[in-house]
């Protein structure tokens, strides 16, 4: 497919689109190949978007929600849209020591027990499709809504992205496949509050550079949070990311952030989790999510399927995510979906 990767790309092909994958980065503007340098990512099956491509999801039939259940602004609207602008712009904290603050930490509570669940439903053999009702169902059961359903027009009621897939990748029927990663990001909404967390989990026997990848992500997310704290500049969580890897063969997404959350699902602040010099400092009351994808190889970019929604990396190396919210106190950071 043309638009599959700018980059220079070799894969060496095997049955049912299962690759010893080799990206090759181009070492200098010569187009020899004794100037290319070729990084080895293991052995995995690559995610691509079906043919004959099928453009956005409206043929994807949503799951039903019982009237009881309360939703989110943007669940009421016809396209999914996000009524208004204002939260998204304020300051994104939220008043701590009352009923803000709780309702706040029983969200992520609940999208902590979510992901919790999610894990256990991911089994050789099992679509993605069917762990998305299952956990539409646990979620609903707990009179809560699943957040991402209808967001901005999106299908399904969870994120499931496998290997090659950096975030948002939709719910179908492919079975998971033993060697996968797979990455699911759920996000609750319970009494006027979101909750956001996901974790990478490993699908059967995968080998040493799928779990040392899902390994370095949740290494990289643990020294994020470290850098968390009232009077810490935002720009610490990009730099403690970057400095870990440094001296490895990986890189992080620059294209998607983490967010502030509350009330509203994607709010101020936008936490950035590459090098950056970004103004703002963490204050008391301050929650946000910090969610960094990290990459196999120097290449981070990515590109969008036909849905409008996948996004996988230009080179098909693997990507693994790791996310939880953070509450900034008086003291110092909670770690809400821990």
């Amino acid at each position: 497919m043309m638009w599959l990767a700018r980059a220079p790309l070799r894969l060496a092909l095997r049955t049912q689109w299962t690759y010893r994958a080799r990206a090759i980065r181009q070492m200098s503007t010569g187009p020899t190949e004794e100037n290319e340098e070729v990084h080895d990512f293991g052995e995995y099956s690559i995610i691509l978007p079906e043919e004959p491509f099928v453009f956005g999801v409206s043929h994807i039939q949503k799951r039903q929600v019982p009237e009881y259940i309360r939703r989110p602004p943007y669940a009421l609207t016809p396209d999914g849209s996000v009524p208004g602008d204002g939260p998204r712009r304020d300051s994104g904290k939220i008043k701590l020591g009352g009923e803000e603050e709780s309702l706040l930490r029983q969200a992520a509570k609940l999208a902590k027990k979510v992901r919790e669940f999610a894990g256990a439903q991911v089994k050789v053999g099992v679509t993605t499709n069917t762990i998305d009702s299952a956990i539409h169902d646990f979620i609903i059961s707990h009179s809560a809504y699943p957040s991402p359903l209808r967001y901005q027009g999106f299908p399904r009621s969870c994120c499931t992205s496998i290997n090659n897939v950096i975030v948002h990748g939709i719910p179908d029927d492919r079975s998971l496949e033993n060697g996968d990663i797979i990455n699911i990001d759920v996000t609750i909404f319970l009494n006027g509050y979101h909750g956001d967390t996901s974790q990478t989990f490993l699908v059967g026997d995968v080998d040493e550079p799928g779990k040392e990848l899902v390994q370095t992500t949740n290494k990289a997310l643990e020294l994020a949070i470290a850098a968390c704290g009232p009077g810490k500049p935002f720009k610490a969580i990009g730099k403690a990311i970057h400095q870990f890897l440094s001296d490895k063969d990986y890189s992080v997404s620059p294209q998607f952030t983490g967010h502030g959350i509350g009330t509203v699902f994607h709010r101020t602040p936008w936490i950035l989790h590459h090098l950056n010099d970004e103004p703002g400092i963490m204050e008391p009351g301050h929650c946000f999510t910090i969610e960094p994808a990290i990459i196999q190889g120097t290449n981070p970019r990515g590109w969008i399927f036909p849905d409008g929604w996948t996004a996988s990396t230009e080179n098909c190396a693997r990507s693994a995510q790791a996310e939880h919210m953070i509450l900034i106190t008086e003291t110092g950071a909670d770690v809400l979906t821990q």
